[in-house]
């Protein structure tokens, strides 16, 4: 069915890229003077939201997935974090279609982050670039939420 093979392409496209391209920059990351995976998850998978469930369910496990990846390669020096951006908005993106196309949805998504508006693109990469950097030297197997309060759960 349908459900079937969107559900096996959301896991090649989520899970598998993301763990095939660890396996492979592994051996040039451990010649780094200062290796770091940065791997990018969604605060779907922290909590239930409209995305289809698969989504969410690998976004999940893309997080459960670097948190295991720190542990096992700390002793190599090698960190592993994830980032769970919350809506992003950009020209030619996701949320420009629905705005221009399903408004209530879009209305309804403004109001659900107490910003009032959606991440740009710029704001998730600057995360994303302290946590790969030596400036982020100690940090490993966090999973660091930018969604501007949109996600409503606490994380332990």
């Amino acid at each position: 069915s349908d459900v079937c093979s969107s559900d096996l392409q959301e896991f090649e496209i989520d899970m598998l890229h993301t763990v095939r391209t660890v396996n492979a920059v592994l051996p040039y990351l451990e010649k780094s003077k200062a290796p770091s995976i940065t791997v990018i998850s969604s605060v779907s998978g922290r909590e239930i939201d409209f995305t289809g469930p698969a989504y969410g369910a690998f976004k999940a496990a893309l997080i459960h997935y670097a948190h295991g990846m720190a542990v096992k390669l700390a002793p190599k020096m090698i960190r592993v974090n994830s980032v769970s951006p919350g809506n992003v908005y950009f020209e030619g993106g996701v949320w420009q279609y629905i705005e221009n196309n399903l408004p209530d949805l879009f209305k309804t998504a403004l109001g659900l982050n107490p910003t009032g508006r959606m991440a740009t693109p710029e704001e998730v990469a600057r995360g994303v670039v302290f946590l790969a950097s030596p400036a982020s030297s100690f940090t490993t197997g966090t999973n660091l939420v930018i969604d501007g309060a949109l996600t409503k759960g606490v994380q332990l």
